[in-house]
């Protein structure tokens, strides 16, 4: 069992899936404030400043009116946070197009530095099988 732990571990792909995560924990911090400090800002402009975070329902205990969801959940409170998940929902779906259009764009620089194969050039293989077997015909039919 340890010599296939150590097979398992000594194999490119653990490797390469160990360095994607750890620069995927550093790339988060970047894509977060990048979406928090840069893109949200722009997009409270357009909506006006909207954040639903703290839309929520009391679903028991008692919440003073307009309290903040962190207030209510400090009173004790037991709440539907619907707000906290949308944001979540449209904070991920940011990301997610950040990402994507980083990956589009680290694709498109890797295919740039690429050299293009070199086409071999077409060679002459000569006449088929075809061509001879009639070649031959019509030798054996002038003979």
């Amino acid at each position: 069992m340890i010599q296939e732990f150590k097979d398992f571990i000594a194999k490119g792909n653990v490797i390469d899936m160990a360095v994607g995560i750890i620069i995927g924990a550093a790339f988060t911090a970047i894509v977060s404030s990048l979406v928090d400090d840069l893109i949200n800002p722009i997009i409270g402009l357009f909506t006006g400043g909207v954040d639903f975070t703290n839309n929520y329902v009391v679903l028991s205990g008692e919440v003073p009116a307009g309290a903040s969801l962190e207030a209510a959940r400090e009173a004790g409170a037991s709440v539907f946070a619907y707000g906290a998940f949308l944001m979540a929902v449209i904070n991920f779906l940011i990301i997610a197009w950040v990402v994507f259009l980083l990956v589009k764009m680290v694709n498109r620089v890797k295919a740039a530095a690429e050299k293009p194969q070199e086409v071999a050039p077409e060679v002459d293989t000569g006449p088929s099988e075809k061509d001879i077997l009639i070649e031959i015909r019509d030798a054996l039919k002038q003979s």
